[in-house]
């Protein structure tokens, strides 16, 4: 199977659990704008790229599948995500399957106010959210929401912005220096993230891994330990069907006043997906049965062990600069 990695950046693990799984099953063809990408030296073949935002990039990207005879693309960022669903029939006419949403459900993972106001409607659980101060000051002059609030980017990933703010006056201001930013009710019931796959053949969920967050850092969780919960798996199963996703994804929830409530998905290979394989939920060998077999992935949801506990860690790639330059092909 030759995979297509965009904008691989640090990701260096899950391509080494790709590696493991698939052995030389696997041909790993990565991308990056950076010649300095440490998860460079993971792959098999790695192309120079510009951004994402440049008019030449989709044009590159679909050279790079026809001259490596790609079988399956995905992308490690979110802001990616809709490009690739974008072009979806593009790559569909290569032989590529595109391992991302459907348009619909990527442009709602990727605008956090929008999957509210969707998932409000669809009947889904989701924390309350305002996109205009204006919009919050009328519910919370009613006595329907109250202070302290949660601000965040409305689009993006990571968390870069996000915090809680206690005063009214402060939200007021933060608002008007930050209109894209999004309002949220304060959650207090504990945080905890879901990896799932959606099988490419069936449509189905047939993978999900439950952990709780016990530390996190800017952009996710670092330290986690993973649980079952029934509830849990069917209220995900539910959420599912309003949307129409394509292989990985990562789902943030809280459980609160013993409800399970939608936070956020990254539609694409969480950065704690780690823990769901070191757990033995093996999305490599669920990709393969799809992509190079055409056979649907039996349903395996809950298959692992509790109390399973994954501590992230820090390493390095230590390369020459020639190496470096010379690894990376141009288009």
């Amino acid at each position: 199977m030759n995979i297509l990695f965009c904008s691989v950046g640090r990701r260096c693990e899950l391509l080494k659990d790709f590696r493991k799984t698939l052995g030389d099953k696997v041909r790993i063809v990565v991308t990056d704008n950076s010649p300095y990408a440490p998860a460079l030296a993971f792959s098999d073949v790695s192309y120079k790229v510009p951004l994402i935002t440049d008019e030449n990039y989709i044009p590159m990207i679909l050279d790079i599948c026809k001259k490596e005879k790609i079988n399956a693309i995905t992308t490690l960022i979110d802001p990616e995500i809709s490009i690739l669903a974008d072009h979806r029939a593009e790559f569909e006419a290569l032989g590529v399957e595109v391992l991302a949403p459907y348009k619909e459900t990527a442009d709602l993972c990727f605008d956090k106010y929008e999957m509210f106001k969707y998932l409000s409607k669809k009947g889904v659980r989701t924390v309350k959210t305002y996109g205009t101060f204006e919009d919050f000051d009328k519910d919370y002059k009613e006595g329907k929401i109250s202070l302290p609030v949660f601000v965040k980017p409305r689009t993006g990933s990571g968390s870069v912005g996000a915090r809680k703010v206690e005063s009214y006056e402060l939200l007021k201001e933060v608002m008007e220096r930050s209109p894209e930013l999004i309002i949220q009710e304060l959650m207090t019931g504990k945080d905890m993230d879901a990896d799932l796959y959606v099988d490419t053949v069936s449509g189905e969920v047939i993978a999900i891994f439950s952990k709780k967050k016990i530390s996190t850092t800017i952009g996710g969780a670092n330290k986690t330990i993973s649980f079952k919960d029934e509830k849990l798996f069917e209220f995900v199963e539910d959420a599912m069907k309003v949307f129409k996703f394509n292989g990985p994804l990562d789902m943030d929830l809280f459980f609160q006043n013993g409800e399970y409530y939608l936070s956020e998905i990254n539609p694409r290979f969480g950065g704690a997906y780690l823990h769901a394989y070191g757990a033995g939920v093996d999305f490599p060998s669920f990709i393969y049965k799809n992509v190079m077999e055409k056979e649907a992935n039996k349903q395996q949801i809950g298959q692992y062990d509790e109390n399973v506990v994954m501590m992230m860690y820090d390493s390095v790639v230590i390369d020459t600069l020639d190496n470096l330059q010379e690894r990376m092909k141009e288009v």
